[in-house]
């Protein structure tokens, strides 16, 4: 599977704005997520404080680098161990998603619209299939 062109031209003409603010949205996330699903907590038990300013580093570089993928090897596979010693389960991605498309909604506003949402959308369950995919063979093998 590979993203279609239009999410890709989407990605890189909002990748700015989306960087600019990726702290306040990944802060925002974070509360979003917590607040209605308080079970997550459990996952960051561990995290540093400034969990929310890596995640913006993250999500901006994917941004950056959505036509390369390949380019991110190395930072998907230091954030799938990473999910594997979190506990992190396949079915926690679509929470994260929906907290995370939340959040891009508040903070960015009118310039969040459905097509920018929906692109978003299919980059970040992109990309969680490739996460999920490592991370189920990181478990297989723990």
């Amino acid at each position: 599977m590979s993203l279609s062109q239009e999410t890709i031209e989407i990605i890189k003409a909002t990748a700015k704005p989306v960087a600019e603010n990726a702290e306040a949205i990944t802060e925002r996330m974070y509360e979003i997520l917590f607040e209605h699903y308080p079970e997550t907590q459990l996952l960051f038990k561990d995290a540093s404080p400034d969990q929310h300013k890596k995640l913006a580093a993250a999500v901006g570089a994917y941004a950056a680098n959505i036509e390369k993928p390949e380019l991110l090897g190395a930072a998907l596979e230091k954030m799938a161990q990473s999910h594997v010693r979190a506990g992190v389960q396949p079915e926690h991605y679509p929470v994260v998603g929906v907290s995370l498309l939340t959040a891009v909604k508040e903070v960015l506003g009118e310039a969040a619209t459905d097509e920018v949402l929906s692109a978003w959308k299919e980059a970040y369950f992109f990309l969680g299939d490739l996460l999920i995919a490592r991370e189920t063979a990181l478990y297989a093998t723990a």
